[in-house]
C-alpha cells in the first residue's frame, strides 16, 4: 500500500469511526501515546533479546508502528498534507544534504 492510500484509508475509516472530530492536538497527543509504547516493546525486547516471546514482542512492536503511521496519517489528513508529496520533496533535498 502506498503512503496515498492510507491516507485516504485513514481518512474514511477515521468518519466511519467517528474519529475525524478529533483536534490536531489532540492527534498529536494520540500519537505521542502511541511512540510510547512502541519505545515500551523496544526496551523490552532490547533488556531481554533472547525472551522466548521475542517474536510475539515483535509483532506488537508491529502494532505499535502501525498506530504511529496511522496518527501521523491522521495528522496529515487533518492538516491537508499530501504525505507523499512532502517525502518526494524531502527525498530531494536529502539528495544534497551533509550530515557531520
Amino acid at each position: 500500500m502506498h503512503i496515498s492510500d492510507m491516507q485516504k484509508h485513514i481518512q474514511q475509516f477515521s468518519i466511519e469511526k467517528g474519529f475525524d472530530t478529533s483536534t490536531i492536538e489532540q492527534r498529536a497527543l494520540y500519537l505521542t501515546t502511541e511512540v510510547g509504547e512502541m519505545v515500551k516493546e523496544l526496551l523490552h525486547l532490547s533488556y531481554h533479546p533472547d525472551h522466548e516471546k521475542k517474536e510475539e514482542i515483535k509483532k506488537n512492536l508491529g502494532f505499535e508502528m502501525y498506530d504511529i503511521v496511522w496518527n501521523i496519517c491522521d495528522l496529515a489528513n487533518k492538516l491537508e498534507i499530501d504525505l507523499a508529496q512532502a517525502f518526494a520533496a524531502k527525498m530531494e533535498i536529502n539528495k544534497t544534504r551533509t550530515w557531520s
